[in-house]
C-alpha cells in the first residue's frame, strides 16, 4: 500500500497570515492532500475548491446546539449553506464535530452525538454517509489513567458522553479521532517521562501486556484502544486527528525536536506503520501546524507549532511523502 494519509492542520488564530489562496498554493507545492480546518469559513473553504485536496471539516461547539435540535431537513440545509455550496462533497473526508468539548466546555457536552446523529442522518439523505465520515476529535484527558496503555480507562465523568460516541462510531464505520500531544505529557512529567521516549529516540523500550514500546505516541494510541476496549468496544479504528511539536518558547521546543518527532510521525505513516497493539493497522495523521499562530491563548509555546513560515518557507526539512 502507499501508507496512511498525512495532513496537515491549517490553524487561522493569527492577524498575519497569508490569504487562504496563498495557502492552497504552498499545499500543493509541498504535495500535501489532506487538511483539517477548524471552522467551515465560507472563503477559505471556497479557495479549497476543485483543488482536490481532501478535508477534516471541524463543526464547532457554538454550532451544535441547533444542529443537535434540528430535523433531517434543517440539517441538510446546514451542511449545504455551510459546507456543500463552497466545496463539493468529493473533497469532504471527515467532518470533526465538537473537538474537544468533552474536556474543555461541558455546556456543549450533551449537543456533541446528537449533533452528530443528525448530520449522519442529513449524509444519508443525500447519499454521503459512505463518502464523509463524522468523528469527534478528543485529547488524552478524555482518560483518566493512560500509562501503562494496558491500564487505560475513561475518566468516569467523561464516561457517560463517551459511551455514546463509541456506540456511533462503531455503529457507522467511523474512526475514534484523538488530539494527541506527546510533547505536553512529556513537559508535565518531565521527572517520569524521558524526553527521548517522546522523540522516537529511546534505547530501552518498556513492556506491556507483551507488548515493547519505545515511543510515547504509540503507547497513548494503544492507551485509547484499551480504553475502549474496557468498555467493550473493538475494531474501531483511530486517526490521529492532531499532533505536533513546538519550535520555540517551551522545555525542549526547538526546529530540531520538532524536526525529529514530525518527521518521526510522518514517516510512519507513510510506511503504514502501526503500533505494538495493532501492528497492521495504518495510522492517519493530521500534523499541527501549518503557521505560528500569533492570537493563540494558553502558554506561549503554543504560539510556536508552524511547519512553515509565513513567506511559504519550511522552517525544517520535513518531507510529507514517501518519495
Amino acid at each position: 500500500s502507499d501508507g496512511a494519509p498525512v495532513g496537515v492542520c491549517y490553524g487561522r488564530v493569527g492577524n498575519n497570515l497569508p490569504p487562504p489562496t496563498a495557502v492552497v498554493g504552498l499545499l500543493q507545492a509541498n504535495g500535501i492532500q489532506n487538511v483539517r480546518l477548524f471552522d467551515a469559513d465560507a472563503a477559505t473553504l471556497r479557495s479549497f475548491a476543485s483543488t482536490g485536496i481532501s478535508l477534516m471539516i471541524d463543526i464547532p461547539n457554538e454550532s451544535l446546539p441547533s444542529i443537535a435540535s434540528g430535523t433531517a431537513n434543517s440539517t441538510v440545509d446546514w451542511l449545504i449553506s455551510n459546507v456543500f455550496s463552497h466545496i463539493p462533497p468529493s473533497q469532504v473526508r471527515y467532518l470533526a464535530v465538537g473537538p474537544e468539548a468533552f474536556v474543555r466546555d461541558a455546556f456543549y457536552t450533551p449537543y456533541v452525538v446528537p449533533a452528530i446523529t443528525n448530520l449522519h442522518g442529513a449524509l444519508q439523505s443525500v447519499g454521503l454517509a459512505g463518502r464523509i465520515k463524522i468523528s469527534s476529535p478528543q485529547p488524552i484527558s478524555v482518560m483518566s489513567g493512560f500509562y501503562p496503555p494496558s491500564s487505560a480507562h475513561f475518566d468516569p465523568l467523561i464516561k457517560p458522553a463517551m459511551i455514546p460516541l463509541l456506540q456511533f462510531l462503531r455503529d457507522s464505520g467511523s474512526p475514534l479521532m484523538v488530539n494527541l500531544y506527546p510533547y505536553e505529557v512529556y513537559v508535565s512529567h518531565s521527572n517520569r517521562i524521558p524526553l527521548e521516549y517522546a522523540l522516537f529516540k529511546a534505547d530501552a523500550e518498556f513492556g506491556d501486556s507483551g507488548l515493547m514500546y519505545d515511543n510515547l505516541l504509540d503507547a497513548s494510541i494503544d492507551a485509547f484502544v484499551h480504553a475502549m476496549e474496557r468498555e467493550g468496544f473493538q475494531g474501531i479504528r483511530v486517526v490521529v486527528a492532531e499532533t505536533g511539536w513546538p519550535t520555540a518558547c517551551g522545555e525542549a521546543a526547538g526546529v530540531d525536536n520538532a524536526l525529529t518527532y514530525n518527521d518521526n510521525v510522518v514517516r510512519r505513516a507513510v510506511n503504514g506503520v502501526g503500533t505494538p497493539k495493532r501492528p497492521k493497522e495504518e495510522m492517519e495523521v493530521y500534523m499541527f501546524d501549518l503557521f505560528d499562530e500569533n492570537e493563540r491563548g494558553g502558554d506561549e509555546y503554543q504560539k510556536h507549532f508552524g511547519i512553515f513560515s509565513l513567506a511559504g518557507v519550511k522552517l525544517y526539512d520535513l518531507r510529507f511523502s514517501s518519495n
